[in-house]
């Protein structure tokens, strides 16, 4: 009989605690990667749609869409570019977030059924790519807050990273409640910000392009699009956790799907709109669009709440995957952790060329995300059969299948190097193809071929048997 990998880690005590036990409940979640008993969920799915919507809407989601600028794809190619891979990030996102309901259980905590105690290498890349997401959406409050205060950047950094840390630290349902707040309050200074630009600024550019070069530049702006919003993958079912486990699937689904598509596509259009604008200088764009005085010092005010509003998901989830890896810590302290580790990052991004690092930072960071979907989302669909709920601490895993899925998960990621595109390194097929950069893809695809046809190999071997 297998070796199996048992599920031990979730039921330890340093990993439970005080839990929300109601909409509203603010006090500090202790509890960290433990399963959610089924009689202390609450809540609907459609409180998904602020969580999902609130964070996608800030600085660092325009300045993607500037991107398309930047690589010369014009206003119509660079959209069309953005919503292909928004929405096929999204899809990953939405899935997976149904997961969170069906176990109690965020998502690397989930991956353990998967990957048993090979989850150490995912949870450590999610814990490091948590940093780095801090980082991006933290460089822009920064840079909004020292413009709209006058203070020197990095004191404006501490500002916006210690108040998401605070948001952080109370945890699961007080990130809800700002969320929707922050829906309601972020989309109406952002179509402000779009009526400005609109009657000011020429918002339609043709593409710089053509030929090959431009079908390069299409398809990595399709990869920058899907890799913002894959990047969520590793967090889905952390805000879903505490959904009744009868909640409706296809609402779970619905509402972060349409939240995080729905921001998506109005911040990158922006983003694409003002590509010449705030390509570089992204605070004083902004605020120069806005026409200064008070309106363009509310819209500084906003960019830097919208940053806190983003980085507190990464701070949360960033403290789930720290437990993940197995160090004792209380999720309130890890995800101030988080937080402070960004500090560093976000003053290397801020130091040189902010557009090529970010978007290196922006690729580099999410990678082995689509091999890591793969490997769970495959192992989900065998464990699942017939049952409406699993409860991951009470899962084993065969360890020839966890070491199989982490061989997977590194050959996946190897496969997928020849086809990388940053500036750190290019890959000899995205050179030849003018800088198309499919890795993502190639990563997904390799993914599920090899551990797909491993489980089906083993299940066949063993009916035989």
């Amino acid at each position: 009989m297998p070796q199996q990998d048992a599920f031990s880690p979730l039921t330890e005590s340093t990993f439970s605690g005080r839990r929300p036990a109601h909409a509203g409940d603010l006090s500090v979640e202790t509890h960290g990667i433990a399963p959610i008993a089924q009689d202390q969920r609450y809540g609907t799915p459609a409180r998904l749609f602020t969580v999902w919507f609130a964070p996608q809407v800030n600085m660092a989601g325009v300045f993607t869409g500037t991107l398309a600028i930047v690589l010369g794809l014009g206003f119509w190619l660079g959209l069309a570019a953005m919503v292909i891979g928004t929405v096929l990030g999204s899809l990953i996102v939405g899935y997976l977030s149904t997961w969170g309901p069906r176990t109690g259980s965020g998502q690397l905590p989930n991956s353990r059924m998967a990957f048993g105690g090979t989850v150490v290498v995912p949870a450590v890349l999610q814990w490091l790519s948590s940093i780095a997401w801090d980082a991006l959406v933290a460089l822009f409050g920064g840079e909004a807050l020292a413009v709209l205060l006058g203070i020197p950047f990095w004191m404006a950094v501490l500002i916006v990273l210690g108040v998401q840390g605070a948001v952080g630290f109370i945890g699961y349902e007080l990130i809800h409640r700002l969320q929707a707040v922050l829906t309601v309050v972020l989309f109406v200074t952002f179509v402000v910000f779009a009526v400005k630009l609109v009657g000011g600024h020429q918002i339609v550019t043709p593409a710089a392009l053509s030929g090959a070069d431009l079908v390069g530049a299409f398809v990595l702006e399709v990869t920058i699009a899907f890799s913002l919003a894959v990047s969520w993958g590793s967090y889905a079912a952390d805000f879903s956790r505490y959904l009744p486990v009868s909640s409706s699937r296809v609402r779970v689904f619905g509402f972060t799907f349409a939240g995080m598509v729905l921001a998506y596509i109005f911040v990158q259009g922006i983003g694409i709109a003002a590509g010449d604008l705030l390509s570089e200088h992204t605070a004083e764009g902004v605020h120069s669009v806005m026409g200064g005085g008070l309106l363009g010092a509310l819209a500084l005010l906003i960019i830097a709440l919208a940053s806190i509003g983003s980085g507190v998901m990464n701070d949360y989830s960033g403290s789930l995957a720290l437990q993940t890896i197995g160090v004792r810590v209380r999720r309130p302290v890890s995800a101030l952790i988080v937080a402070a580790l960004a500090f560093a990052l976000v003053l290397w991004l801020h130091a040189a060329d902010t557009a090529t690092r970010f978007q290196d930072v922006l690729l580099i960071v999410s990678y082995w995300i689509p091999a890591f979907v793969a490997v769970v989302v495959i192992d989900w669909a065998l464990r699942i059969r017939g049952r409406a709920s699993i409860n991951p601490a009470e899962e084993s895993t065969d360890r020839p299948n966890a070491v199989a899925a982490l061989i997977v998960f590194v050959l996946a990621y190897a496969a997928a190097i020849p086809f990388m595109h940053t500036s750190l390194f290019q890959g000899p097929i995205a050179h030849a193809w003018h800088g198309a950069d499919i890795a993502y893809f190639v990563n997904l695809l390799v993914a599920a071929a090899l551990y797909g046809g491993y489980r089906l190999v083993r299940r066949r071997g063993a009916s035989v048997g």
